[in-house]
């Protein structure tokens, strides 16, 4: 593998990208006034161009990655609504062995995910060139989650705070509801087997906000949204919170 290519070798890709139903709008169409007034606090959109981190993705690459943080341990979730299982492992055994492609029959519970959690001590450096999304919610500061997934994994339908996602490396495929409105999902089911046997039999007006983000797009969830993600290809991505 060359010096500056995506984080794996593995050619294993999901190919449906679903539609796309939720707002997409490059940052030169979208004020921080328009931004506010629109989606702050009432529902999600997907920027365009809003910076420029390609710097960060040099620096998100296999072997970059590898090099500085190879040995450091890194503190894996498991991927079900409810996290409660922790794993330490050396973030090269990570790379080099769990991070495969997601397994259709597995169960949440048991589907380690690299995914927050982390040091920001040892991974200071690597942050301090991210360039976060510039438009904030008045009166909050961010704070940043990483990871690295494989393809088919993801996180089941959950929520939390305000925040935005982007994709580094790869292709992550979004589902999200208002607060009002919780999905019909199982805790601890995947979202690759919600997308296969859930997904196909929703009725119209139980159909998600749903879209696809690729590198350069950012998305932007308000407070309290219920939200599941699928990764389509191995991905290195990062949220920034807001609180």
């Amino acid at each position: 593998m060359g010096p500056r290519m995506a984080i794996t070798s593995s050619n294993f890709r999901l190919q449906d990208e679903g539609h796309c139903n939720a707002d997409v709008l490059d940052s030169s169409s979208l004020s921080y006034h328009e931004f506010i007034e629109r989606y702050a606090y009432n529902k999600p959109v997907i920027i365009r161009g809003l910076t420029d981190n390609t710097k960060f993705r040099l620096l998100c690459s296999k072997s970059s990655l590898l090099e500085e943080y190879g040995d450091r341990t890194v503190r894996l979730s498991t991927a079900n609504t409810y996290s409660y299982r922790k794993v330490d492992v050396p973030f090269q055994d990570y790379v080099n062995i769990l991070l495969r492609p997601q397994s259709a029959d597995a169960l949440g519970s048991d589907t380690l995910y690299f995914f927050g959690d982390n040091n920001f001590t040892e991974w200071q450096s690597l942050f301090e060139q991210y360039k976060p999304p510039p438009y904030v919610l008045p009166h909050t500061s961010g704070a940043y989650s990483f990871g690295i997934a494989g393809p088919g994994t993801g996180v089941p339908f959950h929520w939390h705070g305000p925040g935005y996602s982007e994709v580094i490396y790869g292709r992550k495929r979004w589902f999200l509801y208002p607060p009002e409105k919780e999905p019909n999902f199982h805790p601890n089911h995947t979202t690759l087997s919600w997308v296969k046997e859930t997904y196909p039999h929703l009725l119209e007006e139980e159909a998600p906000l749903e879209c696809t983000i690729r590198p350069g797009e950012v998305l932007y969830f308000p407070d309290r949204w219920w939200h599941a993600t699928l990764n389509l290809d191995t991905s290195v991505f990062i949220s920034t919170f807001l609180g």
